[in-house]
Order: structure tokens, then sequence, then C-alpha cells
């Protein structure tokens, strides 16, 4: 499908979740809308956060990567981005506020466990007009389902164990990637700091030349990538990783590249849960310097919403899942205030 009839497609599901959001504002786009997409029934973004919260308990947190740690630092873009994107945020330095997170909506989960994975890693880019861009990441290259409706179905399955074969036995019988994502996670990470994360869901990037390329995002440690064996885990308190990237950083700070994995005529825009060829082209976006603690009270962590549809124009959304998850974290927000 061609990018211009892509872009009308996703214009209808982000006039949707403007709609429906109201919270901080969603870029508009200038293509008409006029239908909405099937993967944005009127209630599934509510509905997502019920399924979370029928999967890991309703704990007025929120809903899913509940236990987190709040820091700030500063935004250095490359040369290199604004030859894929006249985006506000890539025309010098800029402010940032990041949260490191582990999954799940518990908010006491054990940083040991290993359904705390994958970690999340959000970023707040605060830019000098007001405007934010917000991107929020995980450390697992793909998502467990293509569609918002079976990341549904897929919450209601997990729910309270019977006798098998479980509804989630069921499920993952038809949905090798949900097995996939499920089954192949990584051991927990020496640091937050020793992490990749990613960006599944595509994006569209638009030049000063209105030239186009659909892209995903990759934040790559400059620490590099380090994992716990079994016995090193074995070590570890249930607050290990708050407690190791707050040392980190007040001796130094952490730093990661971001870099826009290129889309080519095969890979699929709309489809997160597949990852994209490890041989697609990689472009250095900038680098992300985190330098100092948030204060990190329960105030300041339930007032602090990221918006994942929160963007710039030169970056459009191009995966209407985006568009259903932009709509259920001011749900989510709401009820945790």
């Amino acid at each position: 499908m061609g990018i211009n009839n892509q872009k009308t497609r996703i214009a209808a599901a982000l006039l949707a979740t403007m709609l429906c959001t109201t919270s901080r504002p969603v870029q508009a786009q200038s293509t008409p809308a006029t239908s909405i997409t099937n993967d944005l029934p009127k209630r599934l973004p509510v509905q997502l956060v019920d399924d979370l919260h029928s999967a890991f308990g309703e704990h007025h947190a929120r809903a899913v990567h509940a236990k987190g740690i709040i820091l700030q630092g500063i935004f250095s873009p490359s040369a290199e981005a604004k030859t894929l994107t006249k985006a506000a945020v890539f025309d010098g330095a800029v402010p940032i506020i990041v949260r490191f997170s582990n999954f799940t909506g518990i908010p006491d989960i054990p940083d040991t466990k290993l359904d705390a994975n994958p970690r999340g890693f959000a970023l707040k880019f605060l830019l000098a007009d007001g405007s934010n861009l917000d991107i929020v990441t995980h450390s697992f290259n793909g998502f467990p389902v293509s569609s918002s409706s079976d990341f549904s179905l897929l919450l209601r399955a997990s729910g309270p164990k019977v006798a098998k074969p479980t509804p989630l036995d069921d499920f993952l019988a038809t949905h090798p990637s949900a097995k996939t994502f499920l089954t192949t996670q990584k051991a927990p990470p020496e640091s937050f700091a020793t992490a990749a994360y990613f960006r599944v869901n595509s994006f569209l990037f638009t030049d000063a030349t209105n030239r186009s390329h659909y892209v995903r995002y990759r934040f790559v440690p400059d620490a590099g990538e380090h994992y716990l064996d079994d016995a090193a885990l074995k070590t570890k308190t249930p607050t290990y990783l708050a407690d190791e990237i707050s040392t980190r950083v007040a001796a130094q700070p952490v730093r990661f590249v971001w870099y826009a994995q290129i889309a080519e005529a095969t890979d699929k825009i709309e489809d997160p849960s597949l990852a994209w060829p490890e041989n697609r082209q990689l472009v250095k976006l900038g680098v992300i310097t985190i330098n100092r603690l948030d204060p990190n009270t329960v105030a300041a962590d339930k007032s602090l919403l990221f918006l994942p549809g929160s963007l710039l124009p030169g970056i459009e959304i191009a995966d209407p899942m985006l568009t259903v998850r932009n709509a259920s974290y001011p749900a989510s927000f709401h009820e945790r205030q």
C-alpha cells in the first residue's frame, strides 16, 4: 500500500484518538478523515485498561509498568536526524524527563522477577514552545500481538488459573508471536542502563523536502547490554534496579544512542509483533544523556503522563495500534488520580 493511502487511513484513526483524549494534544494531520479504523472500536481504549487490571489487579497505579523511577537529562540531536525529518526536536538540545520501569501493573513487583520483563523506558522531550514529544519503549524487539483487539483477548486469557488447556494455552496455540514474546525474554538486566529498548510501533518521518520514510526507534545503551545469570540474580534485592540506577547516575551520566531503523518495502509497517530484519539501515538520531534523579514522590509519579501519540510536525503515526494506546493512557491516568 502506498504512503499516501496509508496516511489517509492513519489520519482517520488519529482523529478518533483526539476525540477520546483530553490530556496533552496530539499532532493533527492535514489529510481528511472519512472513516475510523476497525482497530479502534468505541470502547477499546478503556477496555484495555480494564483488561490490564483483570490481569494484574487494580492498584490505583499505572495499569502497566506500575513500578518505576523518574530521572531527568538532555537530548542532543545528530546532524543525520534532519535528513529524515523536519521535527523540531532535532533542531537543538532539548531537556527530557525519563522513566524506567518494570512490566506489569503490580506496583511492588520485585525487580528480580522474570515477570518484570520487558523493562520499560519512557521519554518526554520538553520543547521550548511548550510542546512535547513522548516515546514509550520496552526491552523486547516486538509486541505479543499485531492488533489492539488481540491484545485485549490476550489479557483476558491471562486471567485466573484454571485446568489445562487454559484460555491462555488456547490463545498461544493460535498466536505464535505471543508465545515468542512470553517465552524468549532476556534475563533481568544488570541495570536499567544496560538494556536496549525498542519502540515497536512504526512512524512516518517526513523531511523538509517532503520525502518520507517509515521508521521504528531503538535506544542502545552506551554502557553496552549486560544481563544477570542465575547466580548473580540470587544476590539482588527486590529494588536493585532502582537502587543501582540511582547510584550510577549520581556518579556519572547515563547515555543511550537513539536510532531510527528504516523500513524497506517488504517490512510490515502495521504489525508490531514482527521485528524488522537486523540488516535494515540504522540512522543515529542523537544521544540521550540522563544526569540526575527526579524527586520521585508518589504525587510526581502519578502526575507524569506519557502519551505515545504526542507527536510533532514531521512525525506521524504509521501503526493504528498506537492510536488505541494513546487513548488508553489517559484512561489509566485519570484512574490513578
